[in-house]
């Protein structure tokens, strides 16, 4: 998913007349990086270069240009501190371009700095597909469905209405098949409407030995439980330790979905360092299953 370039394909179907600005090289602090993009039309704009005084002015400049349908200016050089007042300190370079059909099919992929695969799509699963969606995550996301409710509406026939962008649904019994299409740094966050798939899920991510993270959301019982489990059906113990449970930055308290989606979200874009698993037992945690 690229947000940013849907939204320059749906200006340009639409005829409206866009500036793509662009920061194309970054020296120094600077609020963005290089390669960012921002749509400016005459009564709108999509994306941030970093917002403050920089952005003000590239927007200023490239609505100029769109009121009096002039030539765009050649890439513009801005000091940050010494010329637009901010803290940075950094230099940045902006480019100027109409939006075009070549722009369009051109665009560069979005930056992910993570893969992370949700299964379940019940209320968290929800909250946290959506929160990921605007982050640079590549989200893969699974709503398992009960043998008996294959022709229910989406997330386990709880009554959602479709679409959910992104989501795709598949019969529980094949849910961890799923799993051989991860790539081997995936994040991977089970939250299903069920604790036995739950169960299963963790087991053979464990025993996959190749992702980043394998976490269940849950409270401590659960947490000793499937500790208990794992060990019962012959998983070493440093193993099973690596389960997560609960997951979410600790120090994040609230049991709704968004808060929960938060804290999550947060311990996925946290520092190495800060992703040591949280061995099983684990302390109390939010629990939504």
């Amino acid at each position: 998913m690229n947000p940013l370039r849907d939204t320059a394909a749906q200006w340009l179907a639409e005829g409206r007349a866009a500036v793509v600005v662009e920061i194309t090289r970054v020296e120094g602090s600077a609020p963005r990086e290089a390669g960012t993009r921002l749509l400016v039309a005459a009564q709108a704009t999509a994306g941030t270069i970093g917002g403050g005084h920089l952005e003000w002015l590239a927007i200023r400049t490239a609505q100029a240009a769109l009121a009096a349908r002039a030539a765009l200016p050649d890439a513009q050089r801005h000091a940050l501190g010494p010329s637009l007042g901010q803290c940075c300190g950094g230099v940045v370079w902006l480019s100027y371009r109409w939006l075009d059909a070549a722009l369009v099919a051109h665009w560069p992929p979005a930056p992910t700095r993570l893969s992370v695969a949700v299964f379940g799509a019940g209320h968290v699963g929800r909250a946290l597909a959506a929160l990921l969606a605007t982050l640079p995550v590549r989200l893969h996301w699974f709503d398992p469905l009960p043998a008996d409710d294959q022709g229910a509406p989406l997330a386990g026939g709880i009554g959602l209405a479709p679409p959910l962008v992104g989501l795709v649904s598949c019969p529980q019994a094949e849910a961890v098949a799923e799993l051989r299409g991860l790539p081997d740094d995936c994040h991977v966050l089970i939250m299903t409407h069920s604790h036995a798939l739950d169960f299963d899920l963790c087991e053979a991510a464990l025993n996959a030995a190749r992702f980043a993270r394998v976490g269940v959301i849950g409270s401590k019982t659960k947490a000793v439980t499937f500790g208990r489990r794992l060990r019962a059906r012959g998983m070493a113990p440093d193993r099973a330790a690596e389960l997560q449970c609960p997951i979410g930055l600790p120090g994040v308290s609230g049991r709704e979905p968004a808060v929960i989606a938060v804290a999550v979200a947060a311990q996925l874009l946290s520092a190495p360092d800060s992703l040591a698993p949280q061995r099983v037992p684990a302390a109390v945690g939010r629990c939504a299953t």
